[in-house]
Formats: C-alpha cells, sequence, structure tokens
C-alpha cells in the first residue's frame, strides 16, 4: 500500500508512474472522484458536529435558565429535539463515509508499488538491463541435454509418478535427485545463517488472508494462490516464505536498535501459475510446488537500497560457490513484481536450453508492505513510530540450482559431477559414487 498522500495530493505523480509499469491509469480517476467525496463527507461530519456541539451549549444555558423562566424550559426541549436529529445525521453521515473508506481501501489494495527513479522504464523483459556477469558457460565437446532428459535417464526424476498423484506441473525426486535437493537446502541455509548473518526461521507453510495482504498477494493474486477451507477456516499454501518471514513483525512497532532484521528460510512453495497456461510446462522450471530458500530484510529507510545490493551478493555467493555461471539483471518497470520498487533478478545458464534463466529475485518493497502489515520502528527511544522497510530475494530457487548443477556438470556419458561445495552434504550418501576427488552421479546405462 502506498502512502496516502499519491491518492489525495499526488495523483500526478501516481499516474505517471502507473505509466511507467504500463498499468492501467483508469484508476486514478475513480480515487479523485472518491477522494473528493471523502474529503466533502468529512467536511459535513466535522460542520454538523461543530454544530452539536455549540447546540449542547445553548441548551445547558436554557436549562440554567429554565428553572425560572418557562420559555427557556420549552425552548430547551425544543433544541434538544433538533440536536437528536442532528445525531441521527451525524450517524448517517459516520456509516457513510466508512462505507466510502472501505471503498477507497480496496481499490488501492490493488494499486502496484512506485517504482524507484533508478529503474529504466520497459514494457517487460526486452527492457532488462544487464548489470554484471559472472563466470563463463562451459564449452561441452558433446550436445547437452536438458535436466528432464538427465534426471529421467539417471532415474532420479519422475513426472509420471507425480502426473499420477497430482496432475500436471508437479515432480517426484527420487534418491540421488532428492538427497541432492536436500544438500542444496542444507547449503544455502548454512551459507545464510554462518556468513551473511541471517536468522534461520522455520515459519508455518500455512497462513490467513490478513498474511497474504500484508505481503501484497491479496486481493489482486488471488487466483494464482492455492487455498484451503475447513469449516468456517480459511488458510492459504505459501507461494514463498517471504510471506510468513516479512509477517514475523506484523503489526509491531520495533524498539530503536531492533533493526536490521534478517531472517532466512527453506519452505515449499505453492503456485497455481493461473497466468502462465502453456508456458514451461515441461520439466521443472514452473511447477505448482516447488522448494526454496527464502532472504527477508527489515531495515530502517535510509539504508534499504545498501541493504538490496547486499542482498543480491548474498544470493550471488550461492552462484559462486557452486562455480556455476550467471548474470545479474535490473528489472525494468515493466517486468517487476506487484510489490517492488527495485528488483534484481539473477539468471542462471542452463546449456540444455543455451540461455540464462532466472533463479532469484531480490527486491526492494521500501514501506510498500509495512504500511499493509503495519511494520513499524522507533529510531529513538520515544521517537514517533515510523515505517520500516522490507525487502525479499531467493536464496535460491533449489529446484532451479537442481536444474543448473545437472546442465552445467553433466558429462558425456550421461553422469553427473557434483559441485565439490556440496560433498560434504552428500559424502557416502546412497545413488553417489567417488571417482577420484569427484563424486558424482553415475550414469545407469
Amino acid at each position: 500500500m502506498l502512502d496516502p498522500k499519491f491518492y489525495a495530493e499526488q495523483l500526478g505523480d501516481l499516474e505517471a508512474a502507473l505509466k511507467r509499469r504500463n498499468a492501467s491509469t483508469e484508476i486514478v480517476a475513480t480515487l479523485k472522484d472518491l477522494s473528493s467525496k471523502r474529503k466533502e463527507k468529512i467536511l459535513g461530519v466535522e460542520t454538523l458536529k461543530a454544530k452539536r456541539n455549540q447546540a449542547s451549549q445553548e441548551i445547558g444555558k436554557l436549562k440554567a435558565k429554565a428553572k425560572t423562566d418557562p420559555a427557556a424550559a420549552a425552548e430547551a426541549d425544543r433544541r434538544m429535539v433538533e440536536t437528536r436529529a442532528l445525531g441521527d445525521e451525524i450517524k448517517a453521515l459516520d456509516e457513510s463515509l466508512a462505507a466510502l473508506e472501505l471503498e477507497l481501501q480496496a481499490i488501492t489494495l490493488r494499486i502496484p508499488n512506485i517504482p524507484h527513479a533508478s529503474v529504466p522504464s520497459g514494457a517487460g523483459a526486452e527492457g532488462n538491463v544487464e548489470a554484471r556477469k559472472w563466470g563463463t558457460p562451459p564449452k561441452l565437446s558433446f550436445e547437452p541435454k536438458d535436466h528432464v532428459a538427465l534426471g529421467e535417464a539417471l532415474g532420479i526424476l519422475d513426472f509420471e509418478a507425480a502426473g499420477k498423484m497430482s496432475g500436471a506441473r508437479f515432480a517426484v525426486y527420487k534418491g540421488a535427485g532428492a538427497r541432492l535437493e536436500r544438500a542444496l537446502i542444507q547449503f544455502m541455509l548454512d551459507l545464510h545463517t554462518g556468513e551473511h548473518g541471517y536468522t534461520e526461521v522455520i515459519p508455518p507453510f500455512l497462513v490467513n488472508r490478513e498474511a497474504m495482504t500484508g505481503t501484497g498477494q491479496l486481493p489482486k493474486f488471488e487466483e494464482d494462490l492455492f487455498k484451503t477451507t475447513v469449516g468456517d477456516r480459511e488458510l492459504f499454501l505459501i507461494p514463498t516464505s517471504e510471506v510468513p518471514l516479512t509477517n514475523l513483525v506484523r503489526e509491531q512497532i520495533l524498539e530503536p536498535g531492533t533493526l536490521p532484521l534478517y531472517f532466512t528460510a527453506y519452505s515449499p512453495c505453492f503456485r497455481s501459475e493461473a497466468g502462465s497456461y502453456g508456458k514451461d510446462t515441461k520439466g521443472l522450471i514452473r511447477q505448482h510446488q516447488f522448494q526454496k530458500v527464502e532472504m527477508v530484510k527489515i531495515v530502517e529507510p535510509s539504508k534499504s537500497y545498501d541493504e538490496l545490493e547486499k542482498m543480491v551478493q548474498n544470493a550471488e555467493k550461492v552462484l559462486q560457490l557452486l562455480k556455476i555461471p550467471y548474470r545479474v539483471m535490473g528489472l525494468c518497470t515493466g517486468d517487476m513484481g506487484f510489490g517492488s520498487t527495485k528488483t534484481y533478478d539473477l539468471e542462471v545458464w542452463l546449456p540444455g536450453q543455451s540461455t540464462y534463466r532466472e533463479i532469484s529475485s531480490c527486491s526492494n518493497c521500501e514501506d510498500f508492505q509495512a504500511r499493509r502489515a503495519q511494520i513499524r520502528y522507533r529510531a529513538e527511544a520515544q521517537g514517533k513510530p515510523q515505517f520500516a522497510h522490507t525487502l525479499n530475494g531467493s536464496g535460491l530457487a533449489v529446484g532451479r540450482t537442481w536444474i543448473a548443477i545437472l546442465e552445467n556438470y553433466q558429462q558425456a556419458d550421461g553422469s553427473v559431477v557434483i559441485p565439490e561445495v556440496l560433498h560434504r552434504y552428500i559424502k557416502g550418501a546412497p545413488g553417489f559414487i567417488e571417482k577420484g576427488s569427484d563424486i558424482i552421479i553415475p550414469a545407469r546405462f
């Protein structure tokens, strides 16, 4: 949710920001109309209340005179009837104003964040700007396979079994494939907690509507969420642990010295992918259920852009230690998420597709989520509470990292070498063999 000044005083700035995002600006006229009506109703209520207060004072004086003046008593009674009528008018106006406030809130909850001035304008991914590259894509002496062909040939990936149980966009990891996924989760968590200063959290994977609204998934993206209902209780499966991690400090005023807060968590993530019909239907790229290690920061506003750069570096470190080539892309206005003011994507090289694909997205939301979730802090003791800034980023998407390892470390015989940094997590585990100083998933044929 944006600062209310954008809906009342800076509609021109809001309209310009929506145009930069390639979003409809029709809502600006609606906001202008509703804001005008709101001002009229507030003025009307205040005028009637002032009139009632003045009448009450005059009635008090008339009652004091009524002991000796019968006419004053009659006038007091008449004025009391008028005052009660004023009360009815005020109540009706208050109810009308409350309904209008709800209408305004429903609209404002669907308005995206304002892009930072440094974000390039653009309509979509073609407008993104490469910030830097790391590593060199491997030059394989054979035709590379994609992760689907590799995983199925190695017996570590089973889409058919998943389809029988759950339908399309689900997968079963088996044997060394499951152990590799688990090793990646542990490696990422160890790195972020041990070297980057994050506190590990195991959050709920089901959250309520208020939590989803706080981070911006609701109401706009409800069709993209999986929802459960038991009796009259409604809960949503999280699309990312950004949701529960950010809501850890929901409706709190954090005391001086509390910030910054860094949280990290592994979680399964659940997305219906309602808007991606026909896209990436093959393989693990776009699943209804996938694993991710998330990073969330709650920080002071003056430090949030420095913290964004650090968060990107935290995500990059994972790929650097795995020795997988990647590039960092600054997203343009048309490719950013709903709640973001500025986003960097990390895109990893996939030989099987001969292209870079997103593996992490790191965003600064400024106070957009904090306003929705009422996350505030005091800069000094007894100071006025102000909204914190929130940031989130993948550190990393585990399934896509799994893909990157299979495709970048594949061998001509169909086996896959495991990056050295993961050896301590899988050494001696079933499904892997040691070959000299390497640990590999051996080809079956």
